[in-house]
């Protein structure tokens, strides 16, 4: 299910023409491929990374040439464009006022080029016919919720890349976004080598502070009660990047989604050794939610085990953003406040990031 517009901000859960003739075209939409997208590089002698078929949700889409025009209606497929060197003419606004829907730690990637047009996601889908006035050549919706109606009608138009379909909806992990932006731009080397350096640098994070290793940690948010992220959310992929073990029974709790709601009878499922809070007040939020006692009593409270990350800060929007450029500024505020909960005193006080 597509998330609301609030909980959209940190729930993995926010997106009449003509055929285009030219740089690229859409094929395939009943295959049952659910193979990851197709490794195309160029060959030894520098020639090209297309014709690239890449599988998807709804089945295939080829790519014969480098598009030029590109449309991201997944929520944060233009952080893999940006670092591969190209801009959208257009990006699907999520989280923040950002210029362009681009966050601060994307923002030296523009460089001097056009800003996108920004597209609303209203709860209804993309705004297909101001994407088809846009004349796209590739529309990319990685992170997304897209709906087969919603695919067959942006592909009338222009290719369309959709989510893939072994995960679930806003379930892609970032390596694979990346490497799939990569290959729909002709660009798999750079891309996979994009992946490796940041995953170096989560991965020094971790060796920085081995005692993240083996202990247990989860993301949740007080959305409509007590909203926790599953496994496939990337926001708990970022923990166990770090070396955290999450919840043995977490999907079980939540069943086959990126989140859930829990009941009061489950909370105990929130009793880890740490616990990082996406709220929208720190201050407001955690004594909420200390004084229900069904939270508040449990350890991971009453000794300070907790992190609380201001939802809508840019530290907060690129804890939720969850990309190859957003990482990096996550991780460099989110361990030293995870190292601070998990130390072991009750009064280490767990600090905000000052920027």
């Amino acid at each position: 299910m597509r998330p609301s517009r609030r909980a959209a901000r940190f729930i993995s859960a926010f997106a009449s023409a003509v055929l285009l003739l030219g740089a690229a075209t859409a094929c395939g939409g009943d295959s049952d491929s659910g193979a990851p997208a197709a490794d195309a590089k160029p060959d030894a002698s520098g020639g090209s990374a297309f014709p690239v078929t890449l599988a998807h949700k709804y089945g295939s889409t080829t790519l014969t040439s480098e598009p030029q025009r590109i449309v991201t209606v997944g929520l944060t497929d233009q952080d893999a464009v940006l670092a591969l060197g190209q801009v959208p003419v257009a990006t699907t606004q999520w989280l923040g006022t950002y210029e362009g829907a681009i966050g601060p730690w994307a923002k030296d990637k523009l460089g001097n080029a056009e800003v996108p047009t920004v597209l609303k996601d209203t709860g209804t889908g993309p705004q297909i016919e101001k994407i088809a006035a846009l004349k796209p050549d590739l529309i990319l919706a990685l992170y997304s919720g897209l709906t087969k109606d919603q695919y067959t009608s942006l592909s009338k138009f222009a290719p369309v890349v959709a989510q893939p379909k072994q995960y679930n909806d806003y379930g892609i992990p970032w390596q694979e976004l990346t490497t799939t932006v990569g290959q729909a731009l002709g660009k798999p080397d750079q891309a996979a080598q994009l992946v490796k350096d940041t995953e170096a640098k989560i991965a020094a994070a971790a060796a920085a502070h081995p005692e993240f290793k083996g202990a247990t940690a989860l993301m949740a948010t007080p959305y409509e009660g007590m909203f926790v992220f599953g496994s496939q959310d990337p926001r708990s992929r970022l923990l166990t990047d770090l070396g955290l073990t999450l919840p043995k029974d977490l999907d079980k709790a939540i069943g086959d989604q990126f989140g859930a709601n829990i009941s009061k009878e489950r909370t105990d499922l929130l009793d880890q050794d740490a616990i990082v809070w996406i709220v929208g007040d720190v201050t407001k939020d955690a004594a909420k939610l200390h004084n229900d006692a069904s939270y508040g009593d449990l350890k991971v409270a009453t000794q300070g085990r907790e992190v609380f990350v201001h939802e809508t800060s840019d530290y907060g929007n690129a804890t939720s953003f969850v990309s190859a450029l957003s990482l990096p500024y996550v991780v460099e505020r989110l361990a030293p406040q995870l190292a601070a909960a998990l130390d072991g005193k009750t009064a280490t006080k767990v600090e905000q990031p000052t920027s």
